[in-house]
């Protein structure tokens, strides 16, 4: 892995050039969840955390988004009586998120790093979340760690990431969708690339993440394979379909806890 001066990884920065320019098309979104149009709720499909409760109880803690792009899990933790702090590296989505606290009346404080390397204190935070954000944007081994450090004994972490399976039968064409055969290798599967674009993801196989997560202190609570509502709407988000999400887990949400 290799630095800049400004401390970014490689892919850090790449990321960082990608959502710069995706920042807009993620604008509107953002916006509706901030408005309250939608509820706290996770992923392609927004399947409500009501339904899911993969949540602790947030009430009165100390919450770090990271990877938090327009920051509605933010706003949403605020309105649930959590006081959250977003961590996102790109400039253009902190400013989006900004806004969206001036028009709906919500402040909290918003942090421009990456989720890989945190500018605040060890043991800061009761609960950790990530959906879409770092979970799927930044390197397991550097912000599983990074979340280990700001979370309190008994603090618990929470991230969503792209399905296993659905990583695995991935065209490199991601605008092809995702059919029923498998593409990539499971074994050793990290860092995910696509030809023409610059981004950069990451996914781990089931025993890296279990054994990554034990190592950095956590015990793992549950792991929920969010299934696509019946009759879901496609997402303009994401390739795949409703239909292959009704079969296969398309969404994984990770649930741990700090030791200790």
């Amino acid at each position: 892995m290799s630095s800049s001066e400004d401390g970014l990884s490689e892919h850090a920065r790449r990321n960082r050039a990608a959502w710069t320019e995706w920042a807009v098309e993620f604008a509107e979104p953002g916006r509706r969840a901030w408005a309250g149009e939608i509820e706290p709720s996770w992923g392609l499909w927004h399947v409500a955390e009501a339904e899911l409760r993969v949540l602790p109880e947030v009430a009165g803690k100390d919450a770090v988004e990271l990877g938090c792009g327009t920051a509605y899990w933010s706003a949403w933790l605020a309105r649930m009586g959590a006081r959250p702090v977003g961590v996102d590296v790109t400039p253009a989505q902190l400013e989006a998120a900004r806004r969206f606290m001036g028009e709906y009346g919500l402040e909290f404080p918003l942090i421009e790093a990456s989720a890989e390397a945190v500018p605040l204190p060890d043991s800061s935070f009761d609960l950790a979340l990530s959906e879409y954000g770092a979970s799927i944007w930044c390197d397991p081994y550097l912000w599983i760690p990074e979340a280990a450090r700001l979370l309190r004994p008994g603090g618990e972490l929470v991230f969503l990431v792209c399905g296993t399976l659905l990583t695995l039968c991935e065209e490199e064409n991601d605008e092809v969708p995702p059919g029923d055969r498998l593409l990539r290798d499971y074994f050793g599967l990290h860092r995910v690339e696509w030809p023409g674009d610059a981004s950069v993801g990451f996914a781990l196989g089931y025993g890296d993440w279990i054994r990554l997560l034990r190592r950095e202190g956590f015990d793992v609570v549950d792991l929920v394979e969010v299934r696509a509502p019946e009759g879901a709407a496609p997402s303009p988000l994401g390739n795949v379909s409703p239909e292959w999400a009704r079969r296969w887990p398309a969404e994984e949400i990770w649930r741990a806890k700090k030791i200790g």
